[in-house]
């Protein structure tokens, strides 16, 4: 499967960025999950690659193919970029039955095919299965009624899934009425004679017939401009049927499948064609809670059964982390971390990325500190208490903060470069540092106060819910504010001091509103942000004194 490429791909409407100087790559065979808020530029990014939508410049490339490319003035179409695309509302015809809505791509398919001899190939087939009567037996006699009279409707189904055959085949195969028990090997030497004498006529013409039929010249398979027959068209669409098992359900209409089969009718059209690449909007918004969580099965299965590289979008945070194997993360048309769904969790870059990737949500601690002599943060934090935040990995605070504001100078240099450019044009929708939630008992009104003016000292920890530890000796001391059950868990709020901190701890503990607790936060990926920037400095413990 193909790796994609983009290369600082930028779409806007006037002054709005939907998606603003995009770099990434998708490795082939990878399940890659566009996540974001509403309107951050998921989608546009997906119809970009796809061919939906233009970009307003960059460079996109699939494989070894460039399909888009602004300043050579290339712009593969869609449907010549060999991709799948599953829409939100699924898109079935409601006149037609799973199969023609499966199979009506595939009969308006015209492009360069292998030059087939189906007659030959059928017959070898046909006759490679009747050498084994007792097999076709064993099938038949699955299909007798109460009566003892065998369903040809239902023979015809059993016979295509046993030997992975057409109806077509499957038909002229029942034909034969095996179970008869006559002999049939006058039948199979003809079948092998019209095999055999396509071959000698290949050969008569200069090439020869492969392990499949198709004509070879030069050692090289001859290709011809034509659709798809009707057996190759069946073929297909049995597969697929039998990918996302369907295939009981050929001759129903949309409208008699639940939301789930209509899920499964909708991938199995998308993957008829045989994409190298499957995007998918929002596939599962529709569903209920039971059916999404069956069909992230699905789709798991069916990319590691199709081996295509999938492309998903999704608002989705469980989704994400649970089928991809990259997630990028975007938000205001920037992206904010491209990494593994556990990458993403313990070391976000940011405080963005932080509060939207997991749930609960993280609970973040402004503090001020200074770095001591030992490497240690001193840190004051909710009303005066005071801790020591010890870092993972050895940190300088000065030279990292040295670091962010040559960041910030080159940044700022590069947009006074781009400004230069008569054709830019300012993005109206402005990046800003995300702004976080501090859980409080009695919340304050944001818009009424004054932004604080900042210094290196401004710090924030990020903490997740399952750092809470309820010991008899830990070093805070808190008081039970609310307490969810769950069964296996309890999701409680903590009110420290004039602060509330949300806690998961596991087990069947039942809490009592207002009983005091002692706290500890026991972990080594306790998260240490700094608040000018929102940037995550480093991952470290905590220690209360």
């Amino acid at each position: 499967m193909p790796e994609i490429r983009l290369e600082h791909v930028t779409k806007r409407w006037g002054k709005f960025y939907a998606v603003d100087d995009l770099s990434m790559v998708i490795q082939d065979n990878a399940f890659v999950t566009l996540l974001g808020p509403s309107g951050c530029g998921k989608t546009t990014t997906l119809r970009m690659i796809a061919g939906l939508e233009t970009p307003t410049s960059g460079r996109i490339t699939i494989g070894d193919k460039v399909v888009f490319d602004s300043a050579l003035g290339i712009n593969i179409p869609a449907s010549k970029r060999k991709v799948g695309f599953l829409f939100q509302n699924y898109a079935l015809w409601p006149n037609m039955t799973v199969y023609d809505n499966i199979a009506f791509g595939l009969s308006n398919l015209k492009e360069p095919m292998p030059k087939v001899d189906f007659e030959a190939k059928n017959a070898a087939r046909l006759a490679e299965i009747l050498k084994k009567p007792d097999d076709v037996v064993k099938v038949l006699e699955e299909c007798r009624d109460k009566n003892g009279k065998l369903d040809e409707k239902k023979a015809h189904l059993k016979l295509i899934d046993a030997f992975t055959i057409s109806l077509f085949t499957a038909k002229k195969l029942f034909a034969y009425h095996v179970e008869s028990g006559k002999d049939l090997s006058g039948e199979i030497t003809a079948l092998q004679a019209k095999a055999e004498g396509a071959r000698k006529s290949a050969q008569a013409g200069g090439g020869e017939l492969n392990e499949n039929f198709e004509l070879v010249e030069n050692g090289q398979v001859v290709t011809e401009v034509r659709k798809m027959t009707k057996e190759e068209i069946d073929l297909t669409v049995r597969r697929v049927s039998r990918i996302v098992k369907i295939g009981m359900f050929m001759d129903r209409y949309p409208a008699e499948l639940s939301g789930g089969q209509q899920q499964r009718v909708a991938i199995a059209r998308t993957l008829a064609p045989e994409p190298s690449v499957l995007f998918m909007d929002e596939p599962l918004s529709n569903l209920d809670a039971k059916l999404r969580l069956e069909m992230r099965y699905e789709l798991q299965r069916l990319h590691l059964e199709t081996g295509s590289t999938f492309v998903y979008v999704t608002h989705d945070q469980m989704e994400a982390m649970t089928l991809a194997t990259q997630i990028c993360l975007i938000d205001n048309g920037v992206l904010q971390q491209y990494d593994a769904p556990l990458t993403v969790y313990h070391q976000p870059s940011n405080l963005f990325v932080a509060d939207f990737v997991g749930n609960p949500s993280i609970n973040f601690v402004e503090a001020r500190g200074s770095q001591q002599a030992d490497g240690a943060i001193a840190l004051t934090l909710f009303q005066n208490r005071r801790a020591e935040f010890y870092p993972a990995r050895p940190l300088e605070l000065t030279n990292w903060f040295q670091a962010r504001d040559q960041e910030v100078q080159a940044q700022a240099a590069e947009h006074q470069k781009r400004a230069e450019d008569k054709n830019y044009v300012e993005k109206g929708n402005k990046d800003e540092v995300f702004r976080y939630h501090i859980a409080k008992v009695v919340e304050e009104d944001d818009s009424l106060q004054e932004e604080p003016v900042l210094s290196n000292q401004d710090l924030v920890l990020g903490i997740r819910p399952e750092f809470l530890e309820i010991t008899s000796d830990g070093g805070l001391d808190g008081e039970i504010y609310g307490a969810m059950p769950t069964g296996m868990e309890s999701t409680i709020k903590v009110r420290v001091d004039d602060f509330l901190l949300t806690g998961v701890v596991f087990g069947s503990t039942l809490f009592s509103l207002g009983s005091k607790v002692r706290l500890d936060i026991s972990s080594s990926n306790i998260m240490l942000f700094d608040r000018q920037s929102g940037r995550c400095i480093t991952q470290g413990s905590l220690r209360f004194l």
